[in-house]
């Protein structure tokens, strides 16, 4: 049985080994040599080095093989050979790149917009005096943990089916027909589906921002004699513009990569009406087009890049989150 002097006399020890090879900070988990030097823990590099080391081979690589055979005539196997920029210039004038990138960004302006306001407006309520709140925002988030394949085929299935049943039985024309077979109206499917799932993790972001608002300020402006409109206007909006820039930025940003959803519910069509960018790009890996669509991926990620520096930018300062 170890006695107090017996203690004492390892913690002696053990400072002295420390004094001999280095000391450590037994807060921060460094270890310090006689110079003040820090020297990281070895575990560190058991964690880092493989993550490192598969992330490379399996993004760093074939990212820099592909912008590679982007300058040649590569069709995905056989010979090879330089052609230069002849890809890009080529990407910049096809009539089918060119209409999925107005597809892509008209979808994902139109859909962040329309997944902020109703985020918004349910956030509004959902922290409002009411009822059941924490039951309620358990329901709205459900679509959010639901893969976007599963719901664009459910959705597919409604949209061709359910949806037509029931206006040839209430005997409204214009809804007794698919809208997915319809080039003009097929990319609102999208919209819906994608909002549908899109909402909840944008609501949750907002609820967030409108709970961290003091009541005091609330309370203010209502002795100012300010009714709820005008509170929603001064108040709140103005309060929670950091949160609302981020799932502006951010939801466009994921929306620009929009694939499941299509595939799941008009696979492009009718025609090349719903093609998005990521979809012609994977579409040429798979049909020999192999360079000119990774020319294409090369813009695209250069686009991507840019706007992720947008938003650091436009985010930087934001103290909101």
């Amino acid at each position: 049985m170890s006695t107090p002097v017996t203690t004492a006399a390892a913690s002696a020890g053990s400072l002295v080994d420390e004094a001999e090879h280095g000391r450590t900070d037994h807060l921060a988990g460094a270890r310090h040599d006689r110079r003040g030097r820090v020297r990281v823990d070895p575990i560190y590099y058991w964690f880092l080095v493989p993550t490192l080391v598969l992330f490379t081979l399996a993004i760093t690589v074939p990212a820099v093989l592909g912008i590679f055979y982007s300058f040649t005539n590569f069709i995905g196997f056989g010979d090879w050979e330089f052609v230069g920029l002849t890809n890009y210039v080529a990407a910049f004038s096809d009539p089918a790149i060119l209409a999925s990138y107005g597809f892509t960004f008209g979808f994902a302006i139109v859909t962040v917009l329309l997944v902020n306001v109703i985020a918004f407006l349910l956030a509004v309520g959902l922290t409002a005096k009411i009822k059941l709140k924490a039951g309620l925002r358990a329901v709205f988030v459900i679509p959010m943990v639901i893969s976007g394949i599963v719901i664009a085929y459910v959705f597919n299935f409604l949209f061709s089916n359910s949806v037509p049943a029931l206006g040839s039985g209430l005997g409204i024309p214009w809804l007794s027909e698919s809208i997915l077979a319809n080039p003009d109206l097929a990319w609102l499917s999208i919209v819906i589906v994608t909002a549908w799932q899109s909402i909840p993790a944008t609501l949750l972001i907002y609820i967030a921002g409108l709970l961290s608002i003091p009541g005091e300020v609330y309370e203010a402006a209502d002795i100012d004699g300010a009714g709820a409109v005008r509170r929603l206007w001064s108040v709140t909006l103005p309060l929670v513009s950091g949160y609302v820039v981020i799932n502006m930025i951010l939801g466009f940003k994921n929306y620009l990569n929009v694939y499941d959803v299509i595939v799941g519910l008009t696979n492009g069509g009718p025609g090349t009406s719903t093609r998005s960018i990521a979809m012609t790009i994977f579409t040429g890996f798979t049909g020999g087009d192999y360079a000119y669509q990774m020319a294409n991926a090369t813009i695209f990620f250069i686009i991507a890049v840019a706007i992720s520096v947008l938003q650091l930018r436009i985010t930087r300062g934001k103290a909101a989150i």
